[in-house]
């Protein structure tokens, strides 16, 4: 394919150069947003009597049906083109003649390519966002039909004191819309429209800039003209954005594989979202979630790439910010296919209850509420929590629990022991008594997912 920049030079270009430097192979992807564009250009070109109107029609018409034709199947984009921008525009000058060299009347592929990339970068927020809310209501649904469950809550990895599993989902779910304010607050910066700063320094031509980023859904545009063409915040703080949530994602799969393993048994995932071994055939491999743990790393590196490409560039344009693209659309499409994968893996699991709350008693994380129940009776907490210590390691030593140790043996070590105390260190109970704001309590918990469900509306 001829060059569109044949003219200072002869636009013969190495084979091994021409693919090194062509960006067709991953910008295409863009084509929708950059004919989006280009109708909008056209039609303000037209409106400020740059063009014919009836050059802007023609331009539109042919526009529309490049796009379709793409959709549907009937247009393939041509791998030797060098990117994008040029592919439509030679298909376009095919298809209409002399009108089509109009079109990039005013602009520059500078510009058309930082509009391209806000306009398919937004569309990709809206969808992580939604996808964010799916997983969201998922995590709420489990944690509403289990808000009772008793489970060990960890400190260090050890058990620490008994909370509710429908409490401990609820975490992530307050983690996730963090994520998805993130996101909306990155789209503002992005819905700025840096169409008409052209090359780097604006154009000679009366243009209107505010009218072709209202027909496009922008907020404003570029005030400066090289800031608009230079500038890949968006990028970066998307990059950032989807690293977090894959943080928190990451976070949760590492829950997950070691609640589904023997050692602690606390769920078990669907068979449609876990595997087996070759050789292995008792095994049951909670792939998914190894899968996004491990892709987390790669998303870090797609945002430290985006970072190192960027710090030393120079103003206003060069072509090293092609490589923002390659990185930020991998992001997109991980935290895409994560997410798609961990809402249904969560709605399926099983939770394991009993499981759950043998491992509470056995961990004798109602020790602290034993201390408190002496020192609630006046011993003094040192002095409590000395003689609760001494009970649990009894209990370890013969094979008991607190809650079934019996009266008598309570009475040994302190007579202020009553029959009330097993009211009082019940794990149900020790849970339910931390009913403040954001505790464990069932209460707390309903009042947590009406909270979670209204944000989400």
């Amino acid at each position: 394919m001829a060059k569109m920049w044949a003219g200072r030079t002869s636009g013969e270009v190495s084979s091994i150069a021409d693919a090194f430097n062509a960006s067709i192979g991953f910008d295409q992807r863009m084509y929708k947003e950059d004919i989006e564009g280009s109708i909008a250009h056209a039609k303000m070109l037209a409106r400020q009597h740059i063009i014919e109107e009836s050059e802007a029609d023609i331009l539109v018409e042919a526009l529309i049906s490049i796009r379709d034709d793409i959709s549907e199947g009937k247009l393939s984009i041509d791998e030797t083109a060098e990117d994008i921008h040029m592919f439509v525009e030679a298909e376009l000058t095919r298809r209409v003649g002399d009108v089509g060299k109009k079109l990039h009347t005013a602009r520059s592929r500078n510009d058309q390519v930082a509009l391209d990339m806000r306009m398919y970068l937004k569309n990709e927020t809206d969808e992580i966002i939604e996808k964010t809310k799916s997983l969201i209501a998922a995590l709420c649904e489990k944690a509403e039909s289990y808000k009772s469950a008793i489970m060990p809550g960890y400190t260090h990895l050890q058990r620490a004191q008994p909370i509710m599993f429908g409490h401990h989902l609820l975490a992530y779910a307050m983690m996730l819309l963090r994520d998805i304010d993130r996101l909306k607050d990155c789209k503002k910066r992005m819905n700025i429209s840096p169409i008409g700063c052209c090359a780097l320094a604006g154009t000679t031509y009366d243009t209107d800039r505010e009218y072709e980023a209202s027909l496009l859904g922008f907020d404003g545009i570029a005030m400066n003209s090289l800031d608009g063409v230079s500038d890949r915040d968006f990028v970066l703080e998307l990059l950032f954005d989807i690293s977090t949530e894959m943080t928190h994602l990451s976070r949760l799969s590492e829950e997950i594989i070691l609640w589904s393993s023997w050692e602690f048994s606390f769920i078990e995932l669907s068979d449609a979202f876990t595997t087996g071994s070759s050789i292995m055939p008792q095994k049951k491999n909670s792939d998914m979630a190894e899968l996004v743990r491990g892709k987390t790393g790669r998303v870090y590196g797609d945002l430290m790439g985006m970072f190192t490409a960027l710090k030393g560039l120079p103003l206003a344009y060069n072509k090293d910010m092609q490589e923002d693209k390659e990185g930020v659309f991998d992001a997109c499409d991980t935290i895409l296919m994560s997410l798609c994968v961990f809402a249904p893996m969560i709605e399926s699991m099983k939770v394991k209850t009993e499981n759950m709350k043998k491992a509470a008693q056995r961990g004798f994380i109602n020790a602290t509420d034993l201390a408190d129940y002496l020192t609630k009776k006046g011993m003094p907490f040192r002095s409590s929590y000395k003689i609760s210590g001494e009970i649990v390691a009894y209990c370890i030593e013969h094979g008991l629990v607190l809650e079934t140790l019996p009266l008598s043996v309570y009475k040994s070590y302190s007579e202020l022991f009553e029959e009330d105390l097993y009211e009082d260190i019940d794990l149900i109970n020790c849970a339910n008594r931390r009913n403040s704001k954001g505790g464990t309590s069932v209460g707390s918990i309903e009042e947590q997912i009406r909270y979670v469900k209204e944000q989400l509306k």
